[in-house]
């Protein structure tokens, strides 16, 4: 393929410098010495000189040669006012003439060079401020990429645990490939398609496969790019991107993160003028294109409750498509596909690691394949284990461990006992999610021990005793500590925030409080698929009230406090014995803990119960 020649400010300075060389080498050749002026009187008065130029600043000169078939030389030397120099030639026979020498080409050669040097270089910078900026000429232009069906590898093969929405995109790729099949009994395609779900669901990837499955250019865009810094900017390049789209018709957009462009207007205490006026762009050209044509509008975001809701209405984005978290099967088939260009030995059991990562989305199985990888790695294996995969699940769930930190004495002995703690608790409980492992080796940034466990299955509600039962296993590690030693560390924090959140939620989300009733004091509802650290907020309530969910929260806690303190008195054999197993052995498992309850003739509850999910 013929490239097209591209200037650059450097062939220029190139071409500058190359003269001056050549001017050099040119110079050189003429052997002009250069002599002093009473030299060359000197020999003009010996007859030496043959001929001169003279110009209105210097001498050009030959020398006669001094011997036959010598080549004659030539000088130069400085004019200076004498005005005797023209009798002196003609008497000693010198052939002269005078030489106008022009010094304009010169002045405004010493004038434009400069400036054409100046400005290139000037050129060359903002060419490439612009290239980094996507050009100031161009940003008004939309940064859409454009991938042509080639440039799409990803199918529904390569997209597992969302089977619902698979199958609701069918209709979108059925339309694209035979559009005739509709529009003959009168059928409309929805202009857009909101993919909407947790972070990590595979809502992007899910989109690539409808337009590799349908083999249709692919614009993808983030809604951050479209608002810039210059107004008008956003708006005209959703112009351009519809442009582009309809002159490659059937295609499909792809805007991802839309809550970045589609935030409702009007709210807020500073409201963003040029992100609204993108917006109102969008929802004009959502309005002015006709599926028919062939373009299909899919968007994602992680916050639909935050959508402008003239977003939302039949016409614009009238189907909404939810990318769940996957259950059991969909976890298998997720864990299948990332484990494609993996070694694994042949005992390997993926639908075990599938039961132990409930809850997880499909970003987080591909890292706890990836983690299993590089752990087989660590340990000179060639193929991966079952044990490295329960292992990266575990550094996923509680973090890296920092065998490093070293604990004193004291330390150690306190940790184990409030890890045990929460372990019988668990144990001991109806509801409570089955122990799995016992550890007092750090992980994470704060952890100095973990009591890990996992569900048998996936749970989608939770009763009032099962939330009861959570609080009560948080408080297990704290009222551990208050038996043994006396009195409580700053170890268990997290396990009050833990439980402190979960009984403000009983009381004033869930309605189980008896004595304030069934109703919902939350003021606002929070994210609907992302997990964000709550800030105190005000509620719509009176003091008297905001006095009694106080009072009611501390009752929760106080009555699981008590349950606790009674079943860890009860079971303090236990407790001292398998927290002298902890320290021994650093890690225990849950059936470890189990036989000792089996000693002390405490059989646990927690085995035959059902689980609760993570």
């Amino acid at each position: 393929m013929d490239k097209k020649f591209k200037f650059s400010v450097w062939y220029l300075i190139a071409a500058f410098w190359a003269l001056i060389f050549l001017q050099e080498i040119y110079l050189a050749s003429k052997h002009q010495a250069e002599i002093p002026y009473s030299q060359f009187r000197s020999w003009v008065e010996q007859n030496k000189v043959s001929e001169v130029a003279i110009s209105e600043t210097i001498i050009h000169g030959q020398v006669k040669p001094e011997k036959e078939g010598e080549s004659s030389r030539r000088f130069t030397t400085v004019r200076v006012q004498d005005p005797d120099l023209i009798h002196l030639l003609e008497e000693h026979q010198v052939k002269f003439e005078g030489v106008v020498v022009s010094t304009f080409w010169r002045d405004v050669a010493s004038w434009v060079i400069p400036i054409l040097l100046f400005a290139g270089v000037w050129i060359w910078i903002i060419r490439r401020m612009s290239e980094g900026q996507g050009g100031l000429m161009r940003i008004g232009q939309s940064k859409a990429k454009i991938y042509v069906e080639r440039g799409v590898p990803v199918r529904f093969t390569d997209v597992a645990g969302v089977d619902e929405a698979k199958e609701e995109l069918n209709e979108v790729i059925e339309f694209l490939k035979t559009p005739d099949k509709f529009t003959k009994v009168g059928g409309r395609i929805p202009k857009g398609v909101l993919l909407v779900g947790p972070p990590g669901t595979g809502k992007t990837l899910l989109a690539k496969a409808v337009a590799g499955e349908a083999g249709v250019p692919f614009f993808s865009i983030s809604g951050s790019e479209f608002v810039e810094m210059f107004v008008g900017v956003g708006a005209a390049r959703v112009r351009d991107l519809f442009e582009q789209a309809k002159s490659k018709a059937p295609c499909i957009i792809f805007l991802d993160e839309l809550d970045a462009l589609g935030k409702a207007r009007g709210i807020g205490p500073m409201a963003h003028e040029e992100r609204e006026q993108t917006l109102n762009q969008l929802l004009v050209e959502m309005d002015g294109f006709d599926s028919r044509a062939g373009v299909i509008l899919l968007a994602a975001t992680n916050r639909p409750e935050i959508l402008d809701p003239a977003l939302l209405r039949a016409g614009r984005f009238d189907r909404h498509v939810l990318v769940d978290r996957p259950d059991r099967k969909g976890r298998v088939a997720i864990l299948k596909i990332h484990a494609r260009t993996v070694t694994f030995e042949p005992d390997v059991k993926l639908d075990t690691i599938a039961g132990m990562t409930p809850g997880m989305v499909g970003a987080d199985l591909a890292n706890v394949i990836n983690e299993a990888a590089l752990l087989a790695v660590r340990h000179g294996r060639e193929a991966v284990s079952q044990k490295e995969l329960e292992e990266a699940v575990e550094r996923v769930i509680a973090g890296l461990e920092k065998k490093n930190r070293v604990l004193n004495k004291a330390e150690r002995e306190r940790v184990a006992h409030h890890e045990v703690g929460h372990a019988l608790v668990a144990l001991s409980l109806p509801g409570a999610d089955p122990v799995q492992k016992i550890s007092i080796v750090p992980r994470g940034i704060a952890a100095l021990g973990y009591t890990l466990q996992l569900p048998t299955e996936d749970r989608f509600l939770l009763t009032r005793t099962e939330l009861e039962t959570k609080i009560a296993v948080l408080l297990g590690g704290r009222v551990a500590e208050e038996l043994i030693f006396g009195e409580a560390s700053t170890g268990a924090h997290d396990d009050l925030r833990k439980a402190t959140d979960i009984a403000k939620r009983m009381i004033k989300e869930y309605g189980m409080s008896e004595s304030l009733g069934t109703v919902v004091l939350e003021p606002s509802a929070p994210p609907m698929f992302l997990q964000l650290q709550e800030s105190p907020r005000a509620g719509d309530y009176s003091e008297q009230t905001a006095r009694e969910i106080d009072c009611e929260v501390r009752r929760l806690i106080e009555v699981q406090r008590s349950l606790v303190t009674a079943l860890l008195t009860s079971l303090k054999p236990a407790l001292l014995e398998g927290a002298q197993r902890v320290l021994e052995k650093e890690v225990i498992s849950g059936d470890d803990l189990r036989s000792i309850l089996t000693m002390h003739k405490a059989a646990p509850i927690a085995s035959d119960s059902p689980a609760r999910p993570a």
